[in-house]
């Protein structure tokens, strides 16, 4: 017989978990993060560890009924945000509309009110301009979709902006990057209440490609070797993928494509937004971070292979651009 799990978090069950929509909203900003909920909570059930559902998800709008996403199709809500009873995990969403939703001062006073009595508040996508109206992220890091980090900067010079993370908790408050990321975002919730075999399990039924970690850059160097308009430096990019262990430095780069090492330097940051050397460091990270995932390997070896030199090498590097040591990343994010 299943041993029912107990969860490590202090709230009542059903756990209530509501999202706020607007006009213009992003649908899978709505949809995948609920889904997640949705999905776990049906996993816990049918898996016998729950005798019901222990999330209870609601869409809350500025008045309730059908609301138009950036989509063009409708979303309906059930009540007004005003009208809200207890909410365990409130999300906000992010999209097209935004700007009149950090606009509408009745959305944001809500918001503003509700979070002392909300055990977490998160976003998706833009939303963290919505929380960032709401003076809940002054004097704490956040992210936001990378194309909006900047705006979020500049705006609200309180914030700590995180261009590069996936999501970024404080505290009780979350935020998260571009569209699919608040489903990782919504995983980690998950994990929080109930323990990460069930938010890998959530995982596996939803076809997601595990539980990305928060700290994971929102782009792939795979995703970045595509970026190049020229085939000759992404051809480069893509033997760099295969040759992580080989000497990368850009003098030998520049001679594998006929160039001085000056104008090679100068191309590729014009093509690709950044330079050689990070491009490498951010491939070598990567390719790290997934062996320390998906394999028994030895620290040590995973250094040497994936060209950092050294074990001490990795870890400086892990520390920096991550913010944990790789034995710690492998004892929180291995697989199985």
């Amino acid at each position: 017989m299943i041993q029912p799990i107990k969860t490590s978090r202090k709230f009542h069950w059903p756990h209530r978990v509501a999202m706020v929509i607007y006009p213009g909203a992003q649908i899978l900003d709505v949809t995948g993060p609920l889904e997640v909920f949705a999905r776990s909570a049906r996993w816990l059930r049918d898996e016998g560890h729950t005798a019901d559902m222990c999330y209870e998800i609601e869409l809350l709008a500025k008045e309730p009924g059908p609301v138009r996403m950036s989509s063009g199709l409708d979303l309906v809500a059930v009540r007004a945000f005003r009208d809200a009873g207890e909410i365990d995990t409130l999300l906000v969403c992010g999209g097209a509309g935004d700007i009149d939703a950090i606009r509408d001062g009745e959305l944001i006073d809500w918001i503003r009110k509700r979070y002392p009595r909300t055990a977490r508040i998160a976003s998706t996508y833009s939303g963290s301009m919505i929380l960032a109206e709401a003076g809940l992220l002054d004097g704490l890091e956040a992210t936001t979709h990378w194309s909006w980090c900047e705006r979020l900067a500049r705006t609200y010079p309180a914030v700590r902006v995180q261009p590069d993370a996936l999501y970024v908790q404080c505290g009780n408050i979350y935020t998260s990057a571009g569209v699919t990321a608040g489903m990782d975002l919504a995983l980690a919730l998950v994990e929080e209440d109930w323990g990460r075999d069930v938010a890998l399990s959530t995982a596996r039924e939803l076809v997601m490609f595990l539980k990305r970690p928060g700290g994971q850059s929102q782009f792939s160097s795979h995703l970045a070797a595509q970026e190049a308009e020229h085939d000759q430096l992404r051809d480069l990019q893509s033997w760099i993928l295969e040759h992580l262990d080989d000497d990368l430095r850009v003098e030998r780069l520049a001679d594998r494509v006929h160039m001085s090492p000056r104008n090679f330097a100068r191309t590729f940051v014009r093509e690709t937004g950044g330079t050689p050397a990070k491009f490498v460091e951010a491939a070598r990270v990567d390719e790290a971070r997934r062996r320390l995932e998906e394999s028994e390997l030895p620290i040590g070896t995973i250094a040497r292979e994936c060209g950092f030199g050294s074990s001490e090498t990795m870890r400086r590097t892990f520390q920096r651009r991550l913010g944990v040591v790789p034995r710690d990343y492998r004892m929180r994010f291995k697989s199985g």
